[in-house]
């Protein structure tokens, strides 16, 4: 339920000492800027795995990276979002 506040007299005031008030009210969910963020490193991981799973046939770009051909496919085998 909400209750609207007609006369600016009546919100509370702070006083000396006091935490300030809360006036605005914000939503429950990660700013855009964060989500964003993580769409973005959901597709960064997602190419990289892409790109290891076409490796995983080379041994010697697995050496390089010291990963046996299981370790690559497992890795490229996970969803983008762990």
């Amino acid at each position: 339920m909400s209750t609207f506040i007609t006369d600016p007299l009546s919100f509370p005031t702070s006083q000396a000492g006091d935490r300030p008030a809360r006036v605005h009210q914000s939503n429950s969910g990660p700013s855009p800027a964060i989500r964003w963020g993580r769409w973005f490193d959901w597709a960064e991981r997602r190419r990289q795995r892409l790109a290891l799973r076409e490796l995983a046939d080379d041994k010697h770009f697995l050496d390089d990276l010291g990963l046996t051909r299981e370790q690559a496919l497992d890795e490229a085998n996970k969803p983008f979002w762990r």
